[in-house]
């Protein structure tokens, strides 16, 4: 019977896809409404390739940019864009559709709630806690913490022994099939893929991996209740078998 729901963070919890690509945006045209010599388009560019390249928690986006285009380091252009950036961060910072009437549910259906995610400590901490979510959660095992990235199975069974649960216990809830999907289910989870934001269409040879899949996480309840609803069933038989 599964006593604990796992969660991703990125486009499962946080709607993060459509947040960044509007952060970067106004990030640019910020930088160049305040001088940067270079048109929208080909700064932006330059900074997603720089992105991909480099990762998405690089703490010098900004000044790498510069440099890519053989540009001087200017403090007021950098400065440009980390204002747009965080203040579109903070201002549009959004959770995915239905997630707070989805965890209320599962807790209220006896279930423990947790989160794994990749990523830097502080920023997604700030994430849960700016969206004001921690207080569903009993615990968050984030990979920069830990020293392990998901799909590696360390993560996935660090989780699972602080909350004292077998792998057959609990499911892992996310929108990526490599890391969130295919790790978990190596270690013997029930997976449940959540086809949403950009990896909806991507690293498809996974899917085998996810025992669910779902496009909105209103679908999860009735997916639990439904294995419930067999465990029980399976129990009932064992019983009348054994009379």
């Amino acid at each position: 019977m599964i006593r604990v729901v796992f969660f991703d963070l990125d486009d499962t919890i946080v709607d993060t896809t459509r947040l960044a690509e509007m952060a970067r945006r106004n990030a640019i045209e910020n930088m160049v409404r305040h001088g940067l010599p270079v048109d929208f388009d080909t700064a932006y560019h330059e900074l997603l390739e720089l992105i991909n390249e480099y990762g998405s928690n690089f703490g010098k986006h900004f000044d790498y940019l510069l440099r890519r285009l053989d540009l001087p380091s200017n403090p007021k252009w950098i400065a440009a864009g980390v204002i747009s950036y965080h203040n579109t961060k903070f201002a549009y910072l959004r959770t995915v559709k239905g997630v707070r009437r989805v965890l209320l549910d599962l807790q209220r259906e006896g279930y423990r709630l947790g989160i794994i995610t990749d990523g830097d400590p502080i920023k997604q901490w700030e994430k849960i806690l700016r969206l004001e979510l921690d207080a569903y959660f009993d615990d968050v095992f984030i990979s920069d913490y830990l020293g392990v990235k998901k799909p590696h199975p360390k993560i996935f069974r660090k989780a699972l022994r602080k909350m004292g649960v077998e792998p057959e216990e609990a499911m892992m809830v996310g929108d990526r099939l490599y890391s969130d999907v295919y790790g978990a289910k190596n270690v013997g989870m029930v997976t449940v893929w959540f086809k949403y934001g950009k990896y909806a269409n991507r690293e498809t040879e996974y899917r085998d991996y996810a025992d669910f899949t779902i496009r909105s996480l209103e679908e999860l309840p009735a997916i639990l209740r439904g294995l419930r609803g067999e465990e029980e069933q399976e129990r009932s038989d064992t019983e009348v078998h054994a009379d």
